[in-house]
This record gives structure tokens, sequence and C-alpha cells, in this order.
């Protein structure tokens, strides 16, 4: 953990240089935790969600990126919230039919898969193995301890496994 994650929260003049180290983390979470939701949207609402609670930030629970993330996945799961509530009126399936590679269809599998696993689970697997955390910060960013990490992560290899395997036929 760098020392400029684990100082103070800033203020006014000093908040972008504090998160810019942690955007591109916010922006991939955004895109795989809402895919259908605008990325640069769910992270305008993390940064504005987190400059209004920048006094709660503890750098005794975590590293700023840790704290932003968490307020990431928060934003991300309501703008999810929201489209659901949303009735589609397009047909946005119609193009998948222009996938053409296995590795596309193996990767849309993949995709469909997660999408099935229990909200932590889905959690944990993005920050673990799509944003590359380690375990100890995936705990900080969902609020649990390491070894609940691994374990949800375990649960949910199994789950995948089980969900990729029935799409193969096995």
């Amino acid at each position: 953990m760098s020392t400029r994650d684990r100082a103070e929260a800033p203020d006014q003049d000093g908040f972008a240089g504090w998160v810019t180290p942690s955007l591109q983390a916010m922006t991939r979470l955004a895109r795989r935790l809402a895919p259908d939701a605008d990325p640069d949207d769910v992270v305008a609402e993390a940064l504005s969600r987190a400059w209004r609670k920048r006094a709660q930030f503890d750098p005794d629970r975590g590293s700023a990126t840790s704290w932003l993330l968490a307020i990431t996945a928060d934003q991300a799961r309501a703008a999810r919230r929201r489209k659901l509530r949303r009735v589609e009126l397009v047909d946005d399936t119609a193009e998948l039919g222009d996938i053409a590679s296995a590795d596309a269809a193996h990767d849309l599998d993949l995709e469909r898969a997660v999408a099935q696993l229990a909200a932590r689970q889905q959690l944990a697997v993005h920050l673990h193995y799509f944003l590359g955390l380690p375990v100890e910060e995936a705990a900080a960013v969902m609020g649990c301890a390491a070894g609940t990490v691994k374990s949800t992560l375990h649960d949910a290899r199994n789950r995948l496994r089980t969900l990729l395997e029935d799409d193969d036929g096995r």
C-alpha cells in the first residue's frame, strides 16, 4: 500500500490527485459490474459520492483505492437496478449473431455464467480475477475478511465450473 493511499482523504485542492491512481480500476469495475451502463457515468457518480463522504474515509480500514472501489461497486449495482426497472423496447441481443470466433463465444459463455452467480460471488470474481486485486484488497472493498473472500471465490469457481459444463453439454 502506498503512502498516498494511506493518507487521509484530501481537501478540495488535493481530491483529484488523490483519486487519479484509482480511476482506471474504478472504470474497469464499473464496466464489469454494470455492462449496460455508461462506465463514465458510474465512475462520476462514485466520485461524487466519494467527495461528499470523504470525511468518512478511514485509512486504518484500507487504502483509498479499496474505499473508492467499494463506492464504485455500490454505484454500479445501483445503475444495474435502474436498468432493470426500465422496460427494454430495443432488442439488444441482435448483435450477438455477429460473433464469429470461438474465443468470443467462450468469453460470452463465461460472462453469462458469471452473471448467474450470487451478487457477492460476482463482486469477488470481478475484483480478484478481472481487476487483479489481491485477496486482501478485495476483502477491503467487500468489507469482509480475506478468508471470506477466499471461500467466496472457491464457491464461485465451483459454481462456474458447473455452469460452464452444462453449457458444453457434458
